[in-house]
């Protein structure tokens, strides 16, 4: 038999004798192990998840006109858009607004791409349904009291067109938009209608954006479109962006600071399973140093045990931690995490090591032994 495979036998053999002991120190590294593989699994998914949930709130991120220009021209939008990647960029929709009059009242019109706003505000409760064909139109519950209108009814619209010449185009009401907010005194089409209506040419007055990003991300690419676009000018949403980043600090810290309390939980555990180990066996460890064990040999055994228990530990928490983070991505978002193959040799590799460091303090114990003493049954 070759040292190693005698090596090995020795160390299996002294884990089998105290099962029960080592059994919860192995559940206590799993548990342990669990809890931070399953932690830096939501850590590396948190940014991706909560910016995912924080576009449900809106934009946060605007293109408007740049000094004195009245428009955005559509050529810029699309050259401003160039810079966002298309793998961060959840929803554009630019809008063209206009004042027009239903019945000689006067409301704002405003010409946009539906299909993108669905993306950009999908907090928009719409009664009835979103347009789908030429000539229809959503409008706000504000504007649906004032001209009494319903889903399905017709109304027409007036005004003064971008070559000065009056028009009237008729319309029908697909839907109400409920928002809580400002969007409920519009009225809705698509650009193309508006454009039609208006007899202009692709412009835009302002282009909504939501972006999944970090703010400092953010604030990077407006001072790259303000540069490289000169007749357009960012914005930023503040409430959005400072909103989103606080949350993500505070949650980082807050796995930061279970993660600490964690692997102290596993070095003290797994330190005390140790010491009672050389406390039952110090006639064993007297009698085999008497016999002429040197203590790089106790060493070995003793952090050959912790490191099966870091091993065996760790690769059994790697999988209930991705269990826990799933659990923990479905019930808090409402989505599925990320599963990473990485995480499973790392988890192994730290847990080796936090049980190594816990294991210190006993193999000192061990190595301090004195074999005159103990062998006199002191």
């Amino acid at each position: 038999m070759t040292r190693q495979r005698f090596y090995i036998k020795m160390v299996i053999s002294s884990l089998l004798r105290r099962r029960s002991r080592m059994i919860v120190a192995l559940l206590a590294v799993a548990i342990g192990a669990a809890i931070l593989s399953g932690l830096i699994t939501i850590y590396y998914d948190i940014p991706r998840q909560m910016a995912q949930e924080f576009r449900s709130y809106g934009v946060n991120f605007i293109m408007i006109p740049a000094g004195n220009d009245a428009v955005i021209p559509e050529l810029s939008a699309q050259k401003a858009l160039g810079f966002i990647g298309s793998e961060n960029l959840v929803g554009a929709a630019p809008y063209r607004y206009e004042m027009v009059k239903i019945n000689e009242q006067p409301f704002m019109a405003a010409g946009t791409d539906l299909g993108e706003v669905k993306k950009t505000s999908p907090y928009w409760f719409v009664s009835g349904r979103w347009p789908e064909a030429a000539g229809e139109a959503l409008i706000g519950e504000e504007v649906s009291a004032r001209i009494r209108l319903l889903p399905g009814g017709a109304f027409t619209i007036a005004g003064t067109d971008a070559l000065g010449e009056n028009f009237t185009r008729d319309f029908t009401v697909s839907g109400l938009v409920q928002t809580g907010g400002a969007e409920e005194a519009f009225i809705f089409m698509s650009i193309e209608d508006f454009r039609a209506m208006m007899h202009e040419e692709g412009s835009i007055d302002v282009l909504e954006c939501s972006i999944t990003a970090s703010g400092e991300s953010l604030e990077s690419l407006e001072a790259r479109i303000a540069k490289e676009v000169p007749d357009i000018s960012p914005r930023l949403v503040k409430r959005v962006t400072e909103s989103e980043g606080a949350v993500l600090s505070k949650l980082k810290a807050l796995i930061y600071l279970v993660t600490v309390i964690v692997i102290l939980l596993i070095m003290i555990s797994v330190a005390t399973t140790m010491m009672a180990v050389v406390a039952e066996r110090r006639r064993e460890i007297g009698l085999r140093k008497a016999l002429g064990a040197s203590n790089q040999s106790l060493i070995a055994e003793f952090l050959g045990e912790g490191t099966f228990l870091g091993g065996a530990g760790g690769l059994l928490g790697a999988f209930l931690g991705f269990a826990f983070a799933q659990a923990v991505g479905l019930r808090v978002f409402n989505r599925a995490v990320t599963f990473l193959p990485l995480l499973v040799p790392v988890t192994v590799l730290a847990s080796v090591v936090i049980t190594g460091i816990a294991c210190l303090i006993p193999v000192r114990n061990a190595t301090g032994v004195d074999p005159a003493t103990v062998l006199r049954g002191e």
